[in-house]
């Protein structure tokens, strides 16, 4: 075999190391300030000018050996000057690179690309993104819910941020909107992927005159922020300043809100501030590639959730980097859609404090300070915003947050549940922690159902006592007989989308998370027709009739299991009594004879059936209620 000469093998070696890859070897690091009034993500400086800011340093104060911008306008090279390599700044820890000779006419895809010299490198979009590009998914996204979407990049590698020198401009036609009180607050929770058969923004806006007739005056979304893939809960949440393009463009968005402000419509953002995927910039940026984690030395990530319910990467949010990340989302998500608050993901989450299912809920003053300061940021940008949070505490802890201005998720389901079955046993009562005089008013969001609760029809087919399980007259007279123990009481209510319609699918369907039918012909059921109807008409009551539902107002219920083959009890008096209302529920497969007791005698008003009126002439009166149902009887005409 011939043998090389040691000057042609050390020649042939240099030449193999230098063409070890395409990328050339950086410059030495060009350390210049950021510039003025710029802040991390892109800064748009003028019509044809942008610079890009990207922070860097981990927990140790360790940054990247070199920092590109590579995009549409410079080919996608990495190359060694100032059209690509990235200027460092120290101080802020930040990279950075101004690009000029932009067209304003044109959007712009581009990455970072961040390595070290030991040949760690890794492509990531801007974790500012207002849009982004996934090869993987935009594909299956059709034409109808996210028209002339950009073409993906040939030379992109993996997700990729969108930018406009010119973005577009959306001219709001509500300037005006009012919050509504938390007195009657009556909020509907809504996922756009299972509202409509087109499962997007578009097919929602066609059934905001329904939600108004329904009577609600605020709808929560769940997230819209950009999660993996694009059939989802949103719970999955990896880019934080775009929204989906599953649902619809940018302006779409503001469409809808803008169209539910028109209704009378607040509209709330379902924020996930707990956990973020592994699409997330700031967890690729510092990755375990051997453990398939964020690493150790990850400044904005947790290793390990030190609490037992996070699910993806947590956030720690101890950290100042991710306090400030997620109080600039929260001014620009208020502040570019025009949204009136925001139900916060999994608040007990919020702490670097150890804990186990027994302990997660104990009292954390920890927690408490970081929520604080969340809403102290979010009341500054718009005082009257409502601040939700699923907290599920320590209830002094619960209590201070609610003295602060937040409200809390108060979960009724499994009572409501059992009533709808028919079950007195196993805790049926109604009142529990549901409304705590001891609370702040109006700090409770109750509900008998959610997105992570199973569908109370569902549990009448599945488990209710004949003929609830067999009857679909009896299974929707129950339900309305529900709503008339939950309405009637004060406090802010939220429903979830088509419980007004007696929503039979199991919430296990096609997967927890996975896509579930869509039942818009429920409408036409009378039953269930009829089910819809109790709701209008009980809401309305509320909007009617406020003085009923404000924090001066009197509750007087009996609703404990001791109260079922009898009859359950419920008197509502305004203040100073020029008001009033006694609900009489039968909660029975058989009618029955309730002994009611009426606070005054004279005429009362059935509120559901405006022909039919009542003449108490004693405080105790004896009422005929058939199966499963009930009467409201009011001092007031309906």
């Amino acid at each position: 075999m011939k043998t090389l000469s040691k000057a042609v093998f050390i020649s042939l070696l240099l030449l193999a190391i230098s063409c070890k890859d395409d990328i050339p070897r950086p410059e030495p690091i060009k350390k210049l300030p950021l510039p003025a009034k710029v802040s991390e993500g892109i800064n748009i400086i003028n019509n044809s000018t942008v610079t890009f800011v990207l922070y860097d340093k981990d927990k140790n104060g360790v940054h990247k050996d070199f920092a590109h911008v590579i995009g549409d306008f410079n080919n996608w090279e990495p190359t060694k000057d100032e059209k690509s390599q990235m200027n460092r700044d120290d101080a802020s820890g930040c990279w950075w690179l101004t690009v000029s000779g932009l067209d304003p006419a044109k959007e712009y895809a581009f990455q970072y690309y961040l390595g070290t010299k030991t040949g760690e490198t890794v492509y990531v979009a801007d974790p500012y993104s207002r849009k982004i590009l996934d090869p993987y998914n935009d594909p299956f996204i059709s034409s109808s819910t996210y028209p002339d979407n950009k073409i993906y990049p040939p030379k992109g590698n993996g997700i990729v941020s969108v930018f406009n020198t010119r973005p577009d401009t959306y001219n709001w036609q509500v300037t005006d909107f009012t919050t509504p009180p938390t007195d009657n607050l009556v909020i509907y929770e809504l996922l756009l992927r299972d509202f409509t058969e087109q499962g997007n923004i578009s097919g929602a806006i066609q059934k905001l005159d329904y939600l108004k007739d329904l009577g609600v005056n605020a709808i929560e979304l769940m997230p819209v922020q950009e999660f993996d893939g694009n059939d989802s809960w949103g719970y999955n949440p990896a880019f934080f300043f775009a929204l989906d393009k599953a649902y619809g463009t940018d302006r779409m968005y503001k469409q809808f809100i803008d169209e539910c402000h028109k209704r009378g419509i607040a509209v709330l953002f379902d924020v996930v501030y707990n956990h973020a995927t592994g699409a997330n910039p700031f967890a690729r940026i510092w990755w375990d590639v051997k453990n398939n984690k964020t690493s150790a030395n990850n400044p904005y990530f947790n290793v390990n959730a030190p609490h037992p319910y996070s699910v993806f990467h947590d956030f720690n949010h101890q950290s100042e980097l991710v306090r400030k990340f997620v109080k600039r989302n929260l001014e620009f998500l208020l502040e570019e859609y025009n949204i009136d608050g925001f139900r916060f993901d999994l608040t007990k989450g919020f702490t670097q404090n150890q804990s186990s299912e027994a302990t997660a809920g104990n009292y954390d003053a920890s927690r408490i300070a970081i929520l604080k300061e969340y809403n102290a940021v979010i009341k500054n940008v718009k005082s009257e915003a409502l601040v939700i949070l699923e907290h599920f505490a320590d209830n002094r802890e619960e209590t201070e947050l609610a003295n602060a201005g937040m409200m809390v998720w108060r979960n009724m389901n499994w009572q409501y549940g059992q009533t709808a079955m028919g079950y007195k046993t196993d805790n049926s009562d109604l009142s529990g922690t549901y409304y705590n005089a001891s609370r702040p008013a109006n700090s409770l969001v109750s509900y008998m159902e959610s997105h992570d609760e199973e569908r109370l029809a569902y549990k009448q087919v599945q488990w209710g006592i004949d003929p609830i399980k067999t009857d679909l007259n009896a299974r929707m007279k129950r339900l309305e007989t529900n709503a008339a123990f939950f309405f009637t009481v004060p406090g802010p209510k939220m429903i979830w989308q088509f419980g007004e319609l007696g929503y039979d699918v199991n919430i296990d369907y096609n997967g927890r998370t996975g896509k579930k039918p869509v039942r818009w012909n429920y409408v036409d059921v009378p039953e269930r027709k009829q089910l819809h109807t109790t709701y209008s008409l009980l809401i309305n009551l509320r909007h009617d009739h406020p003085e009923l539902f404000s924090s001066t107002a009197n509750l007087n219920w009996q609703v404990t299991e001791s109260f079922w083959e009898q009859g359950r009890f419920l008197t509502l008096s305004s203040f100073g009594n020029s008001k009033q209302i006694v609900v009489v529920g039968n909660f029975t497969n058989a009618a029955i004879t309730a002994s009611t007791t009426f606070p005054k005698t004279g005429t009362w008003y059935n509120y559901m059936n405006s022909l039919e009126t009542l003449n108490a002439t004693s405080s105790m009166m004896n009422l005929a209620i058939p199966a499963n149902s009930f009467r409201i009887y009011s001092t007031f005409a309906p």
